[in-house]
């Protein structure tokens, strides 16, 4: 074998060992993100989920809107990606606890009863008006002393929480205040679940976010207000004792002299 062989033979060889070695480490860091996502989302291999949708506010049958559709899509995605299994059931046929599956419920609260429950459950420090009669507060978010009104089609408001309690898997909740506000959230979640895993790991939070132009834009201009864990989880203090502490005068120090 003459040099000029031995070279080539040499060059495959090492071009083959930095393929097998590149193939390895791309393995390595894909399996490593996986294992993060189904962390996050409560959904290990072949693991059941649970999508439940809630009915068009606006239709008179029992139909699902076409945006909260779309919503189902984004999730089923992640689920797929995820390596689980999902099955998709109405808001008045999930009829069971949480925790002992991952659960990701859309809708507000006004066309979702299961939406409801959770709030009313694990979310107490949060009210939405459901009054179905026009007005400025119609669909406006109390969050601890905060009021969020929608302008439709221009600002709307829609809250992303992810709940867990212990070591059960976790609840995922899109609480929006249109349909197409469910969308976004779920696709804002979509996007930035590796940012939202960093940040929290597998702790709860509730994030406040602004759809911006809907009417224009659809679901993809989403911001994020804010973080509202504290105040989302904190239970309001009752009307009673509230009145009391601010009709009761605050004691005045005594100096008694001697």
């Amino acid at each position: 074998m003459n040099d000029d062989v031995r070279n080539i033979v040499l060059g495959v060889i090492a071009a083959g060992i930095s393929a097998a070695l590149g193939w390895l480490a791309r393995t390595y860091l894909w399996k490593r993100r996986l294992r993060r996502k189904q962390a996050f989302f409560g959904l290990p291999d072949n693991s059941e989920t649970l999508l439940v949708v809630n009915r068009d506010a606006g239709s008179p049958d029992l139909a699902v809107h076409r945006y909260d559709v779309f919503a189902l899509l984004e999730l089923s995605a992640l689920i797929k990606d995820c390596g689980a299994n999902a099955q998709v059931v109405t808001q008045d046929a999930a009829q069971q606890g949480f925790g002992e599956r991952t659960e990701f419920c859309v809708g507000g609260p006004g066309s979702n009863r299961r939406m409801l429950a959770h709030m009313s459950a694990m979310l107490p420090g949060v009210r939405v008006n459901i009054d179905p009669e026009p007005g400025p507060d119609r669909g406006a978010f109390q969050i601890g002393t905060e009021r969020y009104r929608m302008e439709p089609g221009i600002t709307e408001y829609v809250l992303l929480a992810r709940i867990t309690t212990g070591q059960s898997r976790p609840v995922f909740l899109f609480c929006g205040q249109r349909a197409i506000t469910n969308q976004a959230a779920t696709r804002y979640l979509a996007r930035h679940h590796e940012q939202l895993a960093r940040k929290y790991g597998n702790k709860s939070f509730v994030l406040l976010l602004k759809v911006v132009n809907s009417q224009a834009y659809g679901p993809d201009v989403v911001e994020l207000v804010a973080d509202v864990t504290r105040a989302a989880q904190t239970s309001p203090p009752a009307p009673a004792a509230a009145a009391a502490a601010a009709t009761t005068p605050a004691p005045r120090n005594s100096h008694r002299s001697s």
